[in-house]
């Protein structure tokens, strides 16, 4: 079973076993569209297409962010429509270094389904393995899949205004440098970051090949931003719950699990003039 990574070499290897379903995740924020079509040009051969607006998040009502989670169980009805079944190992992948990806990743653990991986360095290191692609669009057999006890922690912006000041939460925010610094705001109506946080750049995951870096690498950044701070008392943020599932997911690699994710992220935060911001 994979619970984080997968290879392109294992992925391949298993291209064809109806017990292995593969998620293409790709997106653009700024052409929602793009995801779609680049799937409809060309894909992991069986791979079924997962758009982050339309299955990946409910509809917006302008104070619950820009991707909220959607219902657990109609999002378990529609991981039954994708072929994915309690006993599926899925495997998930984009063209973005894996922060779409990790969202079903998550999404998926949030239903208690521990088998589940993202493709590491996704469809870029696909084609550079010489892999096989296709156009074609499979026939999906539907599967039942049945919602299990949680096996990560969503936090609410309830619990996160409650612990503010206290040090019970080390908030580490996703997001690049300029837009937690409150430079640069091009998909919020404010700018800034929740007061207390610290910034954790998403890509610094990354190794120059676009894969995550080592384990012991990765363990080795977040224990130097968290010090004594255990996993258990982290909570990751972004724009809009995405990309804090790729930091997630690397405290996951290396080794330090259980850390939790506020999925309304700055969006919703930030839309309640209320709640307090800092910049800088």
């Amino acid at each position: 079973m994979h619970t984080t990574l997968v290879s392109a070499y294992s992925l391949a290897a298993r291209l064809g076993d109806d017990a292995w379903v593969v998620c293409d995740c790709r997106h653009d924020l700024a052409d929602t569209g793009a995801g779609r079509r680049a799937y409809a040009a060309s894909h992991v051969p069986g791979a079924r297409f997962v758009h982050l607006d339309q299955d990946l998040s409910a509809p917006m009502t302008g104070r619950n962010g820009r991707h909220p989670l959607p219902d657990p169980e109609r999002f378990a009805g529609r991981l039954g429509e994708l072929g994915i079944g309690n006993g599926s190992q899925v495997v998930a992948y984009d063209a973005s270094g894996g922060y779409y990806a990790a969202r079903l990743w998550w999404m998926l653990r949030w239903l208690g389904h521990d088998a589940v991986a993202v493709l590491d360095g996704g469809w870029d290191a696909w084609r550079k393995a010489g892999s096989p692609t296709t156009e074609a669009i499979p026939t999906l057999k539907p599967a039942r899949f049945v919602r299990g006890g949680s096996l990560v922690h969503a936090v609410t912006a309830g619990e996160i205004a409650r612990d503010l000041g206290t040090w019970q939460r080390r908030l580490l925010d996703a997001r690049s440098p300029d837009r937690y610094r409150g430079e640069n705001e091009t998909l919020d109506p404010v700018a800034g970051h929740i007061p207390g946080a610290v910034n954790r750049f998403f890509k610094l995951n990354l190794d120059e090949a676009g894969g995550f870096k080592p384990p012991a690498a990765l363990r080795q950044d977040f224990e130097a931003m968290l010090g004594a701070v255990a996993p258990s008392e982290v909570v990751h943020y972004c724009g809009s719950g995405v990309t804090a599932c790729h930091n997630l997911l690397a405290m996951e690699i290396a080794g330090l699990a259980g850390s939790h994710l506020y999925p309304g992220s700055w969006s919703e935060w930030c839309s309640d003039p209320s709640r307090p911001v800092a910049k800088g």
